[in-house]
């Protein structure tokens, strides 16, 4: 890269961390005294319900539910109805409950959840990526690459803009280079400035590099990771303190741990199907318990699984021994049961 090119992002970066001025931590609207301002945003949200809890997305200043809705629909083959009939039922059930955050990682995600929420595009925020056309593929890591797949994206999607832009990265996101880095960070800040992203962030399987993104660049507002109901803070060197000092919204991705956590098909006549609903309750309490991760956000596939995510957040928070031994027992048949393409998940036990 050149140093001109260097000097310029400098120049930008300590300028943006003056502007940020001081800096506070992600509140949840159930566990902390909030301000009155605060209130009167949360009951602004879109899709606003007092039943469910709301967690502040770090800088980016908007409320989001505490189990937002994955862009995944692992599993829905065992739904025995319409395609986008399944997807506009859960969506219309997550706005119903006071889910209002959608996150779509691949173009047909974003197709299908673009369409579910036709007509309705204000009752949810959505995250959008084309994690095939971004940097994980060699051929989009320069900045007018990345823009150009943004733009295919949000014309195929029918969207004039995205809430949040939140590029897929290579996992680990070390063999990306500084020149990658600076390249798309260069493409999310335009893409916020012409305003086709209200927000930008990215996602990574690679703690370090998650680390030095949100502290060399300012101007990252929303991570995503691993976070399982096995995944812990860790005793030193943990991401969290980072995400706490740079304000980031942050997304825990996997929470069931790609399904091995449950003993049925997710089938709705399943005979498992009341022990998975509670093994999911219970990992959602645990990982809401990490006050500064905003939310999980789990793939769903029918309007019963998110209203088994709402009594989840109705339920007590922490659990009880009991609770937790069952919990422990059941990660570690999820971590027994993992295919070995998701054998890296045991590297987010602690974060």
């Amino acid at each position: 890269m050149k140093d001109d090119k260097i000097s310029r992002r400098t120049f930008i970066r300590n300028t943006s961390l003056t502007a940020a001025g001081a800096i506070v931590g992600v509140l949840s609207s159930r566990s902390r005294g909030l301000s009155e301002s605060a209130e009167s945003a949360i009951r602004k949200t879109p899709s606003y319900n007092p039943d469910m809890e709301y967690r502040r997305l770090g800088k980016t200043g908007l409320w989001v539910s505490a189990v937002c809705l994955g862009g995944h629909w692992k599993r829905v083959n065992v739904m025995n109805q319409d395609f986008d009939k399944n997807r506009r039922e859960v969506v219309s059930r997550c706005i119903d409950v006071g889910i209002n955050y959608i996150d779509a990682c691949w173009d047909n995600e974003v197709k299908a959840y673009s369409k579910a929420l036709a007509g309705r595009r204000d009752k949810m925020y959505m995250a959008l990526s084309n994690g095939a056309k971004e940097t994980r593929n060699e051929q989009y890591r320069t900045a007018k690459k990345l823009l150009g797949s943004l733009d295919e994206l949000l014309r195929d999607s029918k969207q004039e803009y995205t809430d949040l832009w939140r590029i897929t990265c290579f996992e680990p996101g070390g063999k990306h280079s500084f020149n990658t880095s600076c390249e798309m960070v260069e493409a999310l800040e335009q893409a916020k400035k012409q305003g086709k992203a209200r927000f930008i962030g990215f996602s990574s399987h690679d703690r370090r590099w998650i680390k030095f993104m949100i502290e060399y660049f300012p101007q990252i507002e929303v991570v995503l990771f691993p976070y399982t109901a096995k995944s812990k803070v860790a005793p030193e060197d943990s991401l969290f303190p980072a995400l706490k000092k740079c304000d980031i919204g942050a997304f825990g991705i996997k929470p069931f741990a790609s399904n091995s956590l449950f003993k049925g098909s997710s089938a709705p006549d399943d005979p498992q199907a009341e022990e998975d609903d509670r093994r999911a309750r219970l990992a959602i309490r645990y990982i809401l318990c990490n006050e500064f991760l905003t939310a999980p956000i789990p793939g769903l596939i029918s309007p019963h699984q998110v209203d088994n995510m709402a009594k989840a957040i109705q339920e007590r928070r922490k659990l009880d021994v009991a609770e937790a031994q069952e919990l422990e027992k059941s990660m570690d048949e999820a971590w027994a049961n993992l295919p070995a393409n998701y054998q890296w998940l045991k590297n987010w036990e602690y974060v």
